[in-house]
This record gives structure tokens, sequence and C-alpha cells, in this order.
């Protein structure tokens, strides 16, 4: 049996700590704040904390591909030296980030599909979980092709709803106009996005924090009714997610349980990628349909 190594990037929320807790590998996506000419790298030599004090005072934050040198570095590191006979490599989707396509393109340099890189269209706390099903695939002796196969065929398995706190991120990002970010904060706009598939898109408009939270549980009970096979399944991962307000977090990740009783409600956190576009006051909701038969 061939032995698969699983890598991600960091764009899953998964840290250097975790990494080598899980037995996985990742990618750090590079940062680069305006007001800076270093190039950060996530979970390297820039931690969540500093990112979201650079995040206040930095007129922009712009993220880029790894290079393809590190990412070979990564592979061949564990072909070579590792000890693993094939890898799995989990981006974020490519319709957020063209670096999927690249390490598709980098992958063609090894024989006999060594390198499988999965296009399951996911990011932050649902790539996470690909991830996490990755491992249970290659620890039931699925080879790199057939856990590819699997986690593709689930690229759409999954949401994840977004309330940011203010639209200043979002404009500073250029996801919405100077005028259309002044004109939602004078009228106290609350906007719920959707990151399902390849896109980062509105779902709603909300007028207070209370309201917003309860668009995001009914859009959630509506996906899992719709899509997931119905709330008494209990066939998905559910998520209570925040990107840098922990005590509103605890607040949040109750609300959610009591809309979801019978759901065991994980915690987590967005991904830096996430947050440098909706700010450090956002709560979320995901979830994951369950992978079955590992």
């Amino acid at each position: 049996m061939a032995k698969v190594a699983i890598v991600t990037d960091s764009n899953s929320g998964i840290t250097q700590e975790e990494a080598a807790k899980l037995g996985v590998s990742v990618v750090p996506m590079p940062f680069m704040f305006d007001d800076d000419e270093e190039v950060f790298y996530e979970g390297i030599n820039l931690s969540r904390k500093q990112f979201f004090e650079k995040l206040e005072t930095a007129g922009r934050v712009m993220t880029s591909q790894p290079a393809p040198t590190e990412i070979l570095k990564v592979w061949d590191g564990l072909l070579n030296d590792g000890g693993y006979d094939e890898i799995v490599y989990i981006p974020m989707s490519s319709g957020l980030s063209g670096s999927c396509q690249s390490a598709m393109m980098l992958s063609s340099n090894y024989d006999d599909g060594k390198v499988q890189v999965v296009n399951n269209q996911r990011i932050s706390v649902t790539q996470k979980r690909s991830v996490l099903d990755a491992l249970e695939l290659a620890a039931a002796g699925n080879s790199a092709e057939e856990i590819h196969v699997r986690l593709e065929k689930a690229k759409f398995d999954s949401s994840i709803y977004i309330m940011p706190e203010t639209l200043k991120y979002l404009k500073k990002g250029g996801r919405i106009t100077p005028a259309a970010a002044a004109i939602g904060s004078l009228l106290h706009i609350r906007p719920v996005l959707q990151i399902r598939g390849e896109r980062l898109d509105a779902f709603a408009k909300a007028r207070t924090d209370a309201q917003g939270r309860m668009m995001m549980i009914t859009a959630m009970r509506n996906d899992i009714d719709k899509k997931f096979g119905g709330v008494a399944a209990k066939d998905v991962w559910l998520y209570a997610v925040h990107s840098n307000v922990p005590d509103k977090e605890r607040e949040w990740a109750q609300q959610v349980r009591d809309a979801f009783p019978d759901y065991q409600v994980e915690e987590d956190c967005l991904s830096l990628s996430v947050c440098c576009h909706i700010g450090p006051d956002a709560l979320a909701i995901a979830c994951s349909r369950k992978m079955k038969n590992a």
C-alpha cells in the first residue's frame, strides 16, 4: 500500500502547529501590506495577532500565490526524504485564486500521478474539513488518486455564510465601490455573504446584528434541508466561526447550538485570506457534508 502525504495551504486555516499534530504539511500564503515592503508568510513571520494589527493600520492588504519553488520544496521533501510515495495537495478554491491551476501545472512534472492536486472549491473551515477527510481516506488505504476523486466529487457539498461588522474591508479589497460602502454605512446595512464553490457573493442585507445572525442560521437550515439530506439526518459537520472576536464567538456558537440542538457544533476561526476581505469582527456559520465509507 502506498504511503500518501496530505498537503494543503494556509488558506485552510490550519496553522503550522496544528499541521504538525495532524501529520500534514501546510504551504504558507504570502501577504503584502502597502505600508511595509516586507513579504509576510502566514505562520512563519506573520502570526494571527500581527495580521490583525497590520490590518487595522495598512491601507491595503494583498495576498499572493505561493512561489512554485516553495511548493516544490514541500513536495520533493516528502517524496525524497519523507518516505512518502504519493501526495494529495488541497489548495484553496480555483475560483478564488490562481494557485490551484499553478499547482496543477507543477504536478504534471511528476510521473505516474504521484502528486494529485484537488480542485474541490473550498476555503477556510471547509477546506480544513477536506484535509481531515483526506487523512481519514489515506488511513483507510485509499491511494492519492482515489482520494482526489472522492474529494472532487464532494466539492460542492459545503456552505459558508459570513456577516462582516463593517463594509470598510470589502471596500479596501475592491469587493464593493466606495459609494456603495458609504451608503451602506449610512443606512447601517450589515451584509451577509456566501461562499459556496467558486465565489464570494452577496447573499442578503441585514439592518441589525440580530437580524443578520438569524439570516445566516435560516440560510444554513435551508441548505441542510434542501442539499444535505435534512436537519434530522445530521449528515453534515457544522461550524460556528469568527474572524477575531472570541468573546462574541462564544455567544454566537451557543446561538447556533440552540438552533441545531442535535448537532455537535465546532468552533473555529476564519482563515486570514478571508479575513483580509471581511475584517476582524465577522461572524460566520459553515457546514460540510460528512464523508461516507472512508
